[in-house]
């Protein structure tokens, strides 16, 4: 079994946490100044878009169907609001990145209902997986917040046994930029999701670790990470915020995790922002993970475009 120490608010340099990162440790922070409003800015677009439900028992009330058609517009809302590049810039400041070396993708919010109510679509229960078989780069850090209060048995779940041993899986089927072209009907599907994703082609033992931050909490850990979303048995939804990060020095140096089992194509690469001024990762270094899946009109910039609907 992997080593994997848990670190609380420990104070660190970020070349350091990074380098720690890679192995497969994860580091957890106490709600900030600026996580706080991040989780108040979600808790607020969640109240109005499921008035004058509670978000958290809104399964109680409304149909699955109902539900992911609020979750289909309120989701891309939130993305877009002017306000979360402007927090995900103070929360990176927060923890002593170097903005001008730091590029991030656009925050995400993420829902896990009881799991007989909706897990699939745009409220995806995702199965064990590594970020890194859906084509993300070995030096990728992990932020996620809870907005609301978590439990064991609705938060995430780590299998670091797993990070330096290689799991049979079907990543090599994956290209993301086909992915992409399919990303937009997430909203369709509800009782069942049929698009064809990596997973675990092996019996994965089941034990894991669950980290349970308070809200506005952070967990910050390797894409290379083998993890779960629990499956959820609360009878509350769980609400999170994900968003995630590269340095362009581990980018150009092709530094981060290793690479024990993801056999995917395409990058995701393009979909970084950098938290200074949000421009692209150059062309050129980009091209460093280019394998020619690229060509043509299946390059998408995900980002702020593809969630528009442009």
């Amino acid at each position: 079994m992997s080593n994997c120490s848990v670190y609380f608010d420990r104070v660190v340099d970020d070349d350091t946490r990074r380098g720690e990162l890679y192995q497969g440790h994860l580091f957890v922070y106490s709600r900030s100044p600026a996580t706080g409003e991040l989780i108040a800015l979600g808790r607020e677009l969640l109240n109005a878009a499921f008035a004058p439900h509670d978000p958290r028992t809104v399964h109680r009330h409304l149909s699955a169907t109902q539900v992911a058609d609020i979750l289909g517009v309120m989701k891309p809302r939130f993305i877009h609001h002017p306000e979360c590049k402007t927090l995900i810039r103070r929360i990176l400041e927060e923890r002593g990145l170097d903005l001008d070396r730091t590029y991030f993708d656009v925050p995400r919010m993420r829902t896990a209902y009881p799991s007989d109510f909706l897990s699939a679509g745009i409220a995806y229960a995702f199965h064990p997986h590594r970020d890194t078989w859906y084509s993300a780069p070995a030096c990728q850090i992990n932020w996620w917040i809870p907005i609301f209060e978590v439990e064991s048995d609705n938060a995430m779940g780590f299998f670091p046994r797993y990070f330096s041993t290689g799991v049979s899986n079907s990543s090599s089927g994956y290209n993301y930029y086909a992915w992409n072209e399919r990303r937009a009907d997430a909203v369709k599907h509800v009782g069942a999701d049929t698009r064809v994703q990596p997973r675990a082609q092996q019996q994965i033992e089941r034990e894991t670790i669950r980290v349970l931050p308070p809200p506005g909490g952070l967990i910050l850990f390797s894409g290379a990470q083998l993890h779960e979303t629990v499956a959820n048995t609360t009878g509350v939804a769980r609400y999170s915020i994900d968003f995630r990060t590269v340095n362009l020095d581990d980018v150009a140096a092709r530094r981060g995790a290793a690479n024990v089992d993801s056999q995917c194509t395409g990058t995701t690469m393009r979909d970084y922002l950098r938290a200074t001024d949000l421009a692209h990762v150059p062309d050129e270094v980009v091209r460093l993970y280019d394998d020619g899946t690229e060509r043509g009109a299946t390059t998408l910039y995900f980002g702020d475009r593809l969630a528009r609907g442009d």
